[in-house]
């Protein structure tokens, strides 16, 4: 049984109410975080710190574009003194946005930026403690050694973000956690919670509150979970823990599935009610990830019940632990079955699959495996009461249920639970349309937004996109949404972080290398990454890893072990082509005049 809650009830929009946290001077320029203040937009400049007219340019375009907080990387003390030219230059110019210093290694470059920013943002993991990869058995008394350490490291700039009216973002990352948290915890979500929460009760042992958390990770279902355990963890500490959140899905990478994949992750929380502050990072420049912000934000109200009360607060599955929904398998058609252990289905309409079906080739992985129009299915009302014969009848949403789809599909899995009936489920993700064509860029983000949420439910056995207009491109953005929401693999999988001031060479131009060279490499996950910061742990799950060493040097990793060192960055594509070779994941690609056949 479930005990902790991370929102009332998953069938209500109601948003989690925080204590307001005051970043800079609002009336000039500054913003309040929580409470009923709308959610703020922020982004990172993607320059070198020390390159003082290139910062002031990039925050400048960014506010333009309505970012409301600005965050600069300091990895370095002569980094962090140099943000006093940026912000005095801003300042001058009249621009009065908020400004962030990311700090990860360095304590004495937090001293230091505090004295010129509105926040500094730390990371636990990284901040005054150890990650070498080391396995070892701590003692309470070990443990509690470490903590001391701690305390005495961070307590110096808590008093003085205090004495300064600054503001501080407690912000762990998945696989950058310590040691000690590792040897203890794991590289868990509840790993990362504990990490946060040291660092939170230092702050309010000194009585300091003007503090917000977050709890990143590349893979959208983790920081899902994530968050979740954080704010039920939150709860129970007691009524005046309800800091603010930040919400964002690390190293989403670039195009369409960068913007699924944080779609899922934020978007997912956004609806339950959670974040006050959001970043979509993407591998590309900026001010882009403002635009899906902005999107993104748009279209919460629209997928989300805040009318239709209903009575059952039980959830219809573990928020904390991801378990996909136990079903039986059964069959779509001849040729395909669903539920059980087979994988998660593409559902088409019969107009798609008229359309896509002449163009579909004997080894394409994207394709329809089943019409909806000719499927044995049962079309449920979940409001109203309502009887299944047997478990291997697949259902679904009725068309025109007057829900959101989130809440209609979660309601028919708790009311199936209730039957002790465990029926394969068909997402939809719209069951209410519009009647003019959703814009593709807003059709992806609630397409992302609606079944990605319901898989990282553990709900669901097919799926069927009808929001976007275009065939072929709701068929591609179903497979797509299935790999970022980790239930299929098709092709290549990228995990690559934004650039900032840290980063060793220019991400965008080397991710398309990259991909240039390996995305034929179907189910074979690769991590892009232009430092070291969140580099070994984040790539924990990827199989190959590609990281800046330093300038105009790379490092080759396999799984989060470093296997080649300083390469030439000329080199390293082909290297790491070389690599994957040797570990026998690739394969020649296909001959052009082949595909063109």
């Amino acid at each position: 049984m479930i005990f902790m809650r991370y929102c009332e009830t998953p069938f209500f929009y109601q948003r989690r109410q925080t204590r307001e946290i005051v970043i800079g001077d609002p009336a000039n320029g500054g913003v309040i975080i929580g409470g009923n203040h709308p959610v703020v937009k922020q982004s990172m400049l993607t320059c070198d710190t020390m390159d003082t007219a290139l910062s002031v340019k990039q925050t400048l375009e960014l506010v333009a574009v309505g970012c409301q907080i600005v965050r600069i990387t300091a990895p370095t003390v002569k980094d962090a003194a140099n943000l006093q030219n940026i912000v005095a230059e801003l300042r001058k110019q009249g621009c009065n946005v908020p400004i962030v210093a990311d700090i990860h290694f360095k304590p004495d470059a937090a001293m230091e930026a505090v004295k010129w920013v509105e926040v500094v943002r730390v990371n636990p993991g990284n901040y005054a403690d150890s990650k070498k990869f080391a396995t070892k058995e701590y003692t309470d008394e070990q443990y509690a050694a470490e903590l001391k350490r701690i305390e005495e490291k961070f307590t110096p700039l808590v008093l003085e973000a205090k004495r300064l009216k600054r503001c501080l973002r407690i912000g762990t990352n998945h696989g950058s956690l310590s040691d000690r948290i590792m040897n203890r915890f794991g590289d868990t979500p509840l790993g990362m919670v504990e990490s946060a929460l040291e660092f939170a009760h230092i702050a309010r042992k000194n009585d300091f509150h003007n503090f917000k958390f977050s709890m990143k990770s590349s893979n959208p279902k983790v920081m899902i979970e994530c968050y979740r355990l954080l704010v039920a963890r939150l709860e129970k500490e007691g009524a005046d823990w309800n800091y603010p959140i930040h919400l964002g899905v690390t190293e989403a990478g670039e195009g369409e599935d960068g913007r699924i994949k944080s779609a899922i992750g934020i978007g997912s929380l956004l609806c339950d009610g959670l974040g006050d502050t959001i970043r979509v990072s993407l591998t590309e420049d900026s001010p882009r990830e403002i635009e899906v912000c902005t999107d993104l934000l748009a279209q919460i109200p629209l997928l989300t019940n805040s009318k239709v009360k209903i009575a059952d607060k039980d959830f219809p599955f573990d928020p904390f632990h991801f378990e996909k929904r136990e079903t039986p398998e059964i069959e779509l058609n001849e040729n395909v079955k669903c539920g059980g252990e087979q994988l998660i289905r593409v559902v088409v309409t019969r107009a798609t699959f008229d359309k896509v079906a002449p163009k579909i080739r004997p080894k394409d992985d994207v394709k329809p495996e089943a019409v909806y129009e000719d499927l044995n299915i049962f079309e449920i009302d979940p409001r109203r009461d309502f009887e299944v014969n047997c478990e291997t009848q697949l259902v679904t949403v009725k068309d025109g249920v007057g829900l959101p789809a989130i809440t209609a599909f979660r309601l028919l899995a708790a009311k199936l639970k209730k039957l002790g009936r465990n029926n394969p489920i068909l997402l939809k993700d719209c069951i209410n349309f519009e009647p003019v064509p959703l814009e593709p860029k807003i059709a992806l983000l609630r397409a992302s937004v609606v079944i990605g949420t319901l898989l990282a439910d553990g709900i669901g056995d097919a799926i069927l996109v009808r929001g976007e207009a275009g065939g072929g491109q709701g068929l591609r953005l179903a497979y797509n949404i299935l790999q970022a929401a980790g239930c299929r693999s098709f092709k290549t999988d990228y995990v690559a972080c934004p650039s900032c001031g840290r980063t060793l060479f220019n991400l965008q131009t080397v991710t398309a290398r990259i991909k240039a060279r390996t995305e034929h490499l179907k189910g074979v996950k690769i991590a892009i990454m232009g430092c070291i910061v969140n580099g070994p742990g984040e790539m924990a799950d990827a199989d190959f890893g590609y990281v800046g060493g330093a300038p105009n040097k790379i490092n080759l990793y396999v799984g989060k072990t470093p296997i080649k060192f300083n390469i030439p960055e000329a080199e390293a594509v082909e290297r790491l082509v070389d690599l994957i070779k040797e570990h026998n994941k690739w394969v020649e690609p296909e001959a052009k005049e082949a595909v063109a056949a």
